[in-house]
């Protein structure tokens, strides 16, 4: 388990997705990709994750993605390297 927090500059990129609802395609450390809507951010022991939704809700840690890259058009940013 990867203990390091994400920056500040890429949570609020994560919290950008979520106010707008953006569709996403993440790429997880793994090589792992999950595409679905950016819903929240929650925390639970002591931890952080991302919900989407891809007809089901998902949360996926933090500290596990490798990219995030926004489906939606016209978004206000394009993709950011975690």
């Amino acid at each position: 388990m990867n203990l390091h927090p994400i920056s500040c500059e890429q949570h609020d990129y994560l919290e950008i997705a979520c106010l707008y609802g953006y569709q996403v395609k993440l790429t997880l450390k793994d090589q792992q990709s999950i595409e679905g809507k950016a819903l929240n951010i929650v925390t639970a022991d002591k931890r952080e994750f991302l919900v989407i939704d891809n007809d089901e809700k998902l949360s996926i840690e933090l500290t596990q993605l490798a990219k995030m890259q926004v489906l939606t058009a016209n978004a206000k940013f394009s993709a950011v390297i975690f």
